[in-house]
């Protein structure tokens, strides 16, 4: 076993520039919602656009938790000094909930999200508006049930998500074995509930703003999303902390590992995908077909840059054994992965809320740099928080030794 002079009480500082940066990108984020808000006109387009940030960023987070929960679980021992990350991630979980569920609420209570089946007389069979299919739903798919689901479930996580980096603060403070048991034990309960659960997450959030439509697949497919993401995104902030001088027992297999995460999953998203298209447009069914024809008549751009972005690039740059291990490269592919599931959420949304009423602009740009400020802001100052590295985990000489 080697020796090491890293420090372990090091922690991250976060001032200066990073600081400012976020600032300034929450408030372009609030100036373009305001910007949306005030013409009547594209109040729809800015709740669709808050909606899609708001799951991209509570999504995130969820699977910073998952990611804590898969590594304890599997008893990995590469991983061990590079947890803290997630854990700022999870930890931010709580305010990524309250934000999708203030949006999700303010979009019922307006009528600008969830239209195709909260709209007055749709359940009434005495109205001009009824429709069979959505009253048959209508158990489902009501305001309180669905709110209900959205508060318990995320609710849940975010549970999970504080308690397993809490456990982490107690193994630092107290080391022995007992917390990272705690952790093995609370993880299995929790992964058990985010598998049966984030495909009817995926199903109510997003789903049902198309209540017509309706796919099995469609849960796993949001659940690849949302994890790829999550790796992409750790792997940024772990290379930018090290070329700010933090994290320098992270060597290039820790980065490897991560690569080949994202390369795996990304092929895994690609699947999913392409079985869902695959099935539905052999079968040929109008319910079915419905979903795909918005979106090759309206979002035919985005339809094509998101396979692209999501698969062509990842794929292709990731492939090669070295490029994984490049801080540089890895960098700019994870970026990319993250843009392109952006595309991903995007042509998600907007058919089934703003649908032939698209746009690309000040708003759209505006919410996501105001988000993308608001995460960084969150993770970051959580991070500042703690030392960067769990020192007491049962397997930190392993991830220190880590070399593939």
């Amino acid at each position: 076993m080697g020796t090491h002079n890293y420090n372990f009480n090091e922690q991250f500082e976060f001032t200066g520039k990073a600081k400012t940066l976020s600032i300034a990108a929450i408030v372009i984020g609030i100036a373009s919602i305001a910007y949306g808000f005030s013409d009547h006109g594209l109040h729809e387009r800015t709740f669709a656009n808050l909606l899609l940030m708001a799951y991209y960023f509570a999504c995130v987070c969820m699977s910073g938790a998952f990611f804590l929960a898969v590594q304890f679980v599997a008893q990995a021992g590469w991983s061990a000094s590079i947890l803290r990350v997630p854990q700022a991630m999870a930890r931010t979980l709580p305010i990524a909930v309250v934000i999708l569920i203030v949006v999700i609420s303010l979009g019922l209570y307006t009528h600008n999200l969830y239209h195709h089946w909260n709209a007055p007389g749709l359940t009434d069979p005495s109205s001009t508006n009824y429709d069979k299919l959505i009253d048959g739903k209508s158990a489902f798919l009501n305001v309180p049930f669905f709110l209900g689901r959205q508060v318990v479930f995320l609710s849940i996580y975010s549970f999970f998500a504080i308690l397993l980096s809490k456990l982490s603060t107690n193994e630092d403070l107290e080391g022995g074995l007992n917390s990272y048991t705690k952790s093995f034990k609370y993880s299995c309960i929790f992964l058990v509930i985010y598998g049966f659960t984030t495909p009817i997450f995926a199903f109510d959030t997003v789903m049902s703003l198309e209540a017509h439509w309706f796919s099995t697949m469609f849960g796993w497919y949001n659940f690849a999303a949302m994890w790829v993401s999550s790796l992409a995104t750790i792997a940024v902030i772990i290379i930018l902390l090290r070329k700010a001088g933090y994290m320098q027992w992270v060597n290039n297999s820790h980065l490897h590992n991560l690569g080949q995460f994202i390369f795996g999953f990304s092929i895994f998203w690609t699947y999913v995908w392409f079985a869902q298209f695959m099935l539905i447009y052999y079968a040929n069914m109008p319910e079915e077909t419905v979903y795909f024809y918005k979106r090759f008549e309206f979002y035919k751009f985005w339809f094509f840059l998101n396979l692209v972005m999501n698969f062509l690039a990842p794929v292709l740059l990731l492939m090669d054994r070295d490029n994984k291990r490049q801080e540089n490269i890895m960098l700019g592919v994870c970026i990319i992965v993250l843009c392109g599931h952006w595309v991903d959420y995007y042509q998600m949304i907007m058919p089934g809320t703003v649908e032939s009423h698209n746009g690309f602009g000040i708003i759209e740009i505006g919410t996501a740099i105001g988000f993308v400020g608001l995460f960084t802001f969150t993770v970051l100052s959580s991070l500042s928080k703690k030392p960067l590295i769990a020192k007491n985990h049962p397997f930190l000489q392993e991830s220190l030794n880590h070399h593939l």
